[in-house]
């Protein structure tokens, strides 16, 4: 069992920038493909980005890549979201989940989920 707990949503204007945490537990963190992923009210959850267990190799979905960083320090547990020139778009509920193995970009390949953290972006 893994638990996660997201945390550094919030509110900011667009253009403005925000960094995620995602505290892992349970388990040894260093094991797992990290991802994170977001919701929008009326949407279906959609990849964000994802990250090897070791962190050498990364992924963005497309609408973020070159604004959003990901990243994570296996000696703290913890996984981040770098979300710079954030755009009205990008307001959403975002998760961090974990699955054993290779990062995937499908939700359904997720087997643990944090309660998610708010981000809004005002345009």
């Amino acid at each position: 069992q893994v638990q996660l707990v997201e945390s550094g949503g919030g509110l900011v204007q667009a253009g403005g920038s925000l960094r995620l945490s995602c505290a892992a537990s349970g388990r040894t963190f260093s094991n797992y493909a990290m991802g994170w992923f977001r919701q929008a009210p009326g949407k279906e959850r959609e990849f964000v980005s994802a990250i090897s267990s070791s962190g050498r190799n990364t992924y963005y979905a497309a609408s973020v890549k070159g604004r959003f960083t990901i990243s994570r320090d296996n000696a703290k547990n913890t996984v981040y979201l770098q979300m710079n020139s954030l755009e009205f778009e990008d307001t959403a509920v975002y998760f961090c989940a974990a699955r054993v193995a290779y990062l995937h970009t499908s939700p359904d390949e997720y087997d643990y989920w944090g309660q998610g953290t708010q981000v809004t972006v005002s345009s």
